[in-house]
């Protein structure tokens, strides 16, 4: 009793674990797209992000202005 007896299930373990991390793959890709897409709306609205302080989106703003 060899790998030959059980080269159906290895093929099909293979497979089955290509579909899953290809299918993974297309769902973090399409999501990446879906959540740019809405920051993109967000930011056309006027909302900006926590991670950037108001202090400095004025002092920019300031430099610029001078």
């Amino acid at each position: 009793m060899g790998a030959t007896s059980h080269i159906g299930f290895i093929i099909a373990s293979y497979a089955g674990a290509a579909v899953v991390v290809a299918g993974l793959t297309a769902w973090v890709m399409l999501d990446f797209r879906a959540q740019k897409r809405n920051l993109s709306d967000l930011e056309q609205r006027g909302v900006t992000r926590r991670s950037v302080p108001p202090s400095s989106a004025t002092l920019k703003q300031a430099r610029e202005d001078a």
